[in-house]
């Protein structure tokens, strides 16, 4: 058990009759990061929110949130904890302040000043004494965070929150969460199926597939742990292009040569790049164009999974 982890779970299990909707999960979430929870539909991300946060009993394991075991001191560890499962609901006739009023009535020690500082953190300042019934989607989403923190918790925890978002709604989200993480240190996980915006936001990711934990990774080891990017010359010669690229770094580097692109594998320095490009001029080859492509998420992603579809 890590001292640092502000939610552990520890061979979590949950059973429905006899089948097995969750498998023995294990993974903590650390203060200030954002945690991702990565898996196609049907996954169990979604149940497993649920047992975090008490909508639904488990069948094994633990689930600690600061420390407190939700199965015997659920108030205390859900004081640490904001969540928004599934969409956000609000009282759409009332403006977006009555709704985080009438919220912050429930919960002691909620000052006006802390309604205002939330409300400024997500960017709602212009906006906040209409009514809800007029907000965007992503508005919506942004008050519900709001309303999500009011408290102070130690963890936020968001399940599909892109889900409905224009582009540009998926961006601002992001953004928001990066900041949350970082001003109030709060840690945050989101669940989700899509790939893409798993890699912008989160710090860590969490593979889950038939309620089975595949893998946790950070962002950071697996760019380590690949050390090598592929780069694409657009050459006129291809055969002389790939003899000096062999020569250079070796014939297993050279990954595939098609329709006039010369593909290999180098090291993320710049002056390897540089110095093949050299050699290519030198061997009276014509660089026409230079691409590199590290390994994307979805890569990997399809690597731990052996190549299964996420959606």
């Amino acid at each position: 058990m890590e001292s640092n982890s502000i939610v552990q779970l520890r061979n979590v299990t949950k059973r429905i009759g006899s089948k097995t909707i969750i498998d023995r999960l294990s993974f903590d979430v650390h203060p200030g990061e954002v945690f991702g929870f990565l898996g196609p539909n049907g996954a169990g991300k979604t149940t497993t929110i649920r047992m975090i946060v008490g909508l639904m009993s488990m069948t094994e394991g633990e689930i600690l949130v600061s420390s407190h075991n939700i199965k015997n001191q659920f108030e205390q560890a859900m004081r640490h904890v904001g969540a928004i499962v599934e969409n956000p609901e609000f009282y759409k006739f009332l403006s977006g302040y009555q709704n985080l009023q009438h919220y912050a009535r429930m919960i002691p020690g909620i000052t006006e000043e802390r309604m205002n500082e939330v409300i400024a953190l997500v960017k709602l300042d212009h906006r906040i004494h209409d009514k809800v019934k007029t907000y965007s989607l992503g508005m919506r989403q942004r008050l519900g965070v709001a309303q999500a923190i009011l408290h102070r918790p130690s963890v936020l925890i968001l399940d599909e929150p892109t889900n409905g978002l224009d582009p540009e709604g998926i961006r601002e989200l992001r953004d928001y969460l990066r900041k949350l993480s970082r001003e109030e240190g709060l840690a945050v996980i989101v669940s989700s199926h899509l790939l893409s915006e798993m890699e912008l936001m989160c710090d860590r990711v969490a593979i889950i597939q038939n309620g089975k934990l595949l893998d946790v990774r950070s962002f950071k080891e697996m760019q380590a742990e690949t050390g090598r990017l592929e780069v694409q010359f657009d050459v006129d010669h291809l055969e002389a292009a790939a003899r000096a690229a062999a020569e250079f770094v070796g014939e297993q580097a050279v990954v595939q040569q098609a329709d006039g692109v010369l593909t290999v594998s180098l090291t993320s320095e710049r002056e390897e790049i540089a110095e093949l490009n050299a050699r290519l001029v030198s061997a009276g080859v014509r660089v026409y164009g230079i691409r590199t492509h590290n390994k994307s998420l979805e890569d990997q992603f399809l690597e731990i999974t052996r190549g299964n579809q996420i959606v």
